[in-house]
């Protein structure tokens, strides 16, 4: 278990040192020039937080069906590693957007959608320390998890659906991908290195959330013992000969 989590986190450096270098060394943007290398960072976060996402989704399907706690440990290590690229797709944006745009946020369909979803997936990890009792934790959660996908098809397709300042699609989308092909091949390598990291970062929460799974249990078990000492049944035999 150890070793794969090691040689996933060799790939994911060794992959997106090999796309940061792809990325520095692309044409510039004719319009935006270097500016436009955020790109190569932006889009692959924002992708991550779609998968990340949709792996809660799917994961949350599986533990309604089956009812096996590793489904609800990998809905819930995904959507914190979710939480985690939407933040950072958003601080990204906000960057590339204030030299374009001449402010850090503006109401932007797809920043407003991006936003709201970063907060109800902070719901959703706020629902699950919240909740202590672990079944009824992993079924709220997952009823949760179904609802809230709801909003990764409405934020991609929000700036196709209103009017927006952010650019529509320009890989997704049916056709000839609307970008120079150099670039769209250093971008899917970029998206490949994200996706890398991010099965790291998953296996490794998923270890974490085991160990805290035993840590728990072991002080559960501690507090039940000092409990069950606490209300010992009194020696009545004791307290007979006393009384003679």
């Amino acid at each position: 278990m150890k070793s794969l989590s090691r040689h996933l986190t060799t790939i994911a450096v060794m992959t997106m040192a090999v796309g940061l270098v792809a990325a520095l060394t692309a044409p510039p943007d004719r319009l935006q020039g270097n500016l436009q290398r955020l790109m190569y960072v932006h889009v692959p976060a924002a992708w991550l937080a779609y998968l990340s996402f949709a792996i809660t989704f799917g994961a949350s399907i599986g533990w309604l069906w089956k009812r096996t706690v590793r489904l609800d440990r990998l809905a819930a290590a995904s959507a914190e590693v979710g939480v985690f690229f939407t933040g950072l797709t958003i601080v990204l944006g906000a960057v590339w957007g204030k030299p374009v745009w001449g402010v850090w946020w503006t109401w932007d369909p797809r920043l407003v959608t991006t936003a709201l979803m970063f907060f109800v997936y902070l719901g959703y990890l706020a629902l699950r320390r919240a909740t202590l009792n672990p079944t009824v934790r992993a079924r709220r959660a997952a009823v949760f998890g179904i609802l809230a996908f709801a909003q990764v098809p409405v934020v991609h397709m929000s700036v196709i659906w209103w009017r927006a300042l952010h650019q529509p699609p320009t890989v997704l989308k049916p056709g000839d991908p609307s970008i120079d092909h150099w670039m769209l091949a250093v971008l899917l390598l970029n998206v490949v290195a994200f996706t890398a990291v991010y099965a790291a970062l998953l296996r490794s929460r998923l270890r974490l959330a085991v160990e805290e799974e035993a840590l728990e249990a072991t002080q559960d078990a501690a507090t039940s013992d000092l409990a069950g000492a606490a209300v010992a049944a009194p020696d009545y035999g004791k307290e007979a000969g006393h009384r003679v």
